[in-house]
């Protein structure tokens, strides 16, 4: 049992330092000559016209929030229907539940107007 938790000892520490070599890494070996061009501020490859920062609505936020969600449970749902011949009964009503509880939270949102593009 303690060797199981060696395992994720390992891999959980792994985990921390590669990435953080990495960066320590590019900071370290990285070349360091700034100019005008390099520090410009450019939205796509053009440079900006006015003020860069803008303010954004945060319906934009809850759209993607909804996008995400169901994204998700495009995921969790694809192996369901690939293995439903082969499911019992608990996990077809673990399933039923589980799009229940998405179709509330659409109905929440739609009703808040989360939905509608002004």
């Amino acid at each position: 049992m303690l060797s199981q938790y060696a395992f994720i000892l390992i891999m959980s520490s792994i985990a921390l330092i590669l990435p953080l070599a990495a960066i320590i890494l590019g900071h370290i070996l990285g070349p360091r000559r700034p100019d005008a061009v390099k520090n410009a501020v450019y939205e796509s490859g053009v440079e900006t016209i006015g003020d860069t920062w803008v303010q954004f609505r945060a319906q934009y936020y809850l759209i993607g929030l909804v996008f995400v969600v169901f994204d998700v449970e495009a995921i969790f749902l694809f192996p369901i229907a690939v293995a439903y011949e082969q499911l019992s009964m608990f996990a077809v009503f673990a399933t039923i539940f589980f799009v229940l509880l998405l179709v509330v939270g659409l109905l929440y949102d739609w009703r808040k107007g989360a939905l509608e593009w002004q």
